[in-house]
């Protein structure tokens, strides 16, 4: 059985705006201890990140700690929104929710967001069958890749989850077989 522990960033700096380089607050810098704890005991074999540095960060505590490298794959970043910042952020993100196709004219659907995280996964845990490996990822990203293997996993729940920063969720895999999903909240 593989193990996967995605996480999803702790909180970030909303006052900056770039996706890439948004760095964690304070506050959510402090909470990436929660995470390190958490996972100290679970045998990690292997660390991964999006390359977005609020994702890495948030994982980068435990992989210094445990020794291990953290490996960037550019296909679990989050969506790509629009080139812009946008102000109606919850209604852009029902209207996705409801219509997988749905995209800004510069952005991603989640249609795209889920079929690329999910090629993704998929390479990781070819790669690592058999071991307990970390992903740190976002809350879209992640929410994506769970309605995929659980289709009840709708907008509500990514509503509920929107504000748990950091946050986990284990999966347990034979293969490419979803056998169990185990939301963390720290």
């Amino acid at each position: 059985m593989t193990t996967i522990y995605f996480v999803r960033h702790s909180k970030p700096d909303f006052t900056i705006t770039d996706e890439l380089t948004r760095p964690l607050s304070d506050e959510g810098l402090k909470k990436c201890k929660k995470v390190t704890d958490y996972l100290l005991d679970k045998e990690i074999h292997k660390v991964y990140s999006s390359p977005y540095k609020r994702a890495f960060d948030t994982v980068a505590g435990y992989a210094n700690q445990a020794k291990l490298e953290v490996e960037i794959v550019n296909d679990f970043r989050e969506r790509k929104v629009d080139s812009g910042w946008i102000e109606d952020f919850e209604s852009f993100s029902k209207r996705q929710w409801e219509d997988f196709q749905y995209r800004l004219s510069d952005g991603e659907c989640l249609l795209e967001v889920q079929q690329r995280n999910l090629n993704a996964l998929n390479n990781v845990l070819l790669d690592n069958a058999n071991k307990n490996v970390v992903i740190g990822t976002h809350g879209t990203a992640l929410s994506t890749i769970v309605n995929h293997f659980n289709s009840d996993f709708l907008y509500d729940d990514f509503v509920r989850i929107k504000n748990l920063m950091p946050f986990i969720i284990v999966m347990k895999f034979r293969n490419l077989t979803v056998l169990e999903i185990e939301e963390v909240i720290l």
